[in-house]
């Protein structure tokens, strides 16, 4: 009989620290997803944020100078130039220059390249006052971007 015991002794620690870990586990796993849902929604309201501001075209003659990207979402010549815009762009941060997208698939987006007589794959550079000061139509890439657009801060 002892060794019965002893076996029952040595299992009942064992199932208590394995029920506890289990906890301590759940609990852990909780926080976790938590913390990566309250990430996830963060990030979420961040970029609709981003996203809205992007395309918010009563921006253009607020007093900031704006290039405004006449845009296709499903062009992939469209999405080539917007990557290389926003990479032309990281050397003007925080430099009075606002960088706005006219979704064609939208209405307000539509009427704006409407208004302008622009086609897709169109950058649109505005003066503060709202002014049309030039017009960049096709593929460019970044390093040709960058000198555009420091001529216009330039001009302006």
């Amino acid at each position: 009989m002892p060794k019965s015991r002893k076996r029952a002794n040595a299992v009942t620690p064992k199932s208590e620290a394995t029920a506890s870990v289990s906890r301590r586990s759940l609990l852990g796993g909780g926080a976790v997803a938590s913390a990566i849902a309250l990430g996830g929604g963060v990030w979420g309201v961040s970029s609709f944020r981003s996203y809205a501001a992007e395309h918010d075209l009563t921006r253009v003659g607020q007093g900031d100078l704006a290039i405004v990207q006449i845009h296709d979402p499903q062009c992939p010549t469209c999405t080539a130039l917007q990557k290389q815009t926003r990479r032309a762009l990281r050397d003007f941060d925080d430099c009075g220059m606002a960088y706005l997208v006219a979704d064609i698939n939208t209405p307000e987006g539509a009427a704006f390249a409407r208004r302008f007589n622009a086609p897709n794959v169109t950058l649109l550079l505005f003066d503060g006052q709202g002014e049309l000061q030039r017009r960049v139509q096709g593929m460019q890439q970044a390093a040709e971007l960058a000198q555009v657009f420091a001529a216009h801060k330039a001009a302006v």
